[in-house]
């Protein structure tokens, strides 16, 4: 790769990373192809982007964002994949049901909303977290809950005066 290749490669990976607020770091090297073929649909499926990258390209690429990566960059050894999502624990389900047939993919670590996950130990607490939606539908239920006594409760004070 010449010196050009890679300047382009580092700004796209920064375009990359400036995009988004879910970015998951894993190891997939030691999978068959059918096996890799089968991870790189269900991502697809899931609204997921998996990228296998150069460690010091990335690195470069997350010294040159604006956010802040922490203690990301040193999981950065052997090979690498990214796993860009929209939903924060799309891809540590999808981690953890390829785990149930192999040992991998291993998840080196993870970038949440401005928030640093490292090590494979992450991965259960990572896969518990609720997407937005399932946070706003819980917040919606509980809201309701009250007024929903009240007016049972106003109902049956006018059932009892009939």
């Amino acid at each position: 790769m010449t010196r050009e290749e890679k300047s382009i490669a580092i700004q796209d990976l920064t375009a990359q990373l400036a995009d988004t607020k879910i970015i998951y770091v894993a190891d997939i090297s030691g999978l068959n192809a059918d096996t890799t073929s089968n991870l790189r649909r269900a991502c697809f499926k899931a609204g997921i982007k998996l990228e296998v990258v150069k460690n010091t390209l990335l690195a470069k690429a997350m010294e040159a964002s604006e956010n802040e990566y922490g203690d990301l960059p040193s999981t950065l050894k052997g090979n690498t994949s990214i796993m860009i999502a929209e939903v924060a624990n799309a891809p540590a389900k999808i981690i953890k049901e390829f785990r149930k047939k192999s040992d991998k993919p291993i998840l080196k670590g993870a970038y949440i909303n401005e928030e640093i996950y490292v090590g494979d130990n992450e991965l259960d607490g990572l896969a518990a977290l609720k997407s937005k939606e399932e946070v706003i539908g819980e917040i919606i239920g509980l809201l309701q809950s009250p007024a929903q006594r009240v007016i049972s409760a106003l109902k049956n004070q006018f059932k009892d005066e009939e």
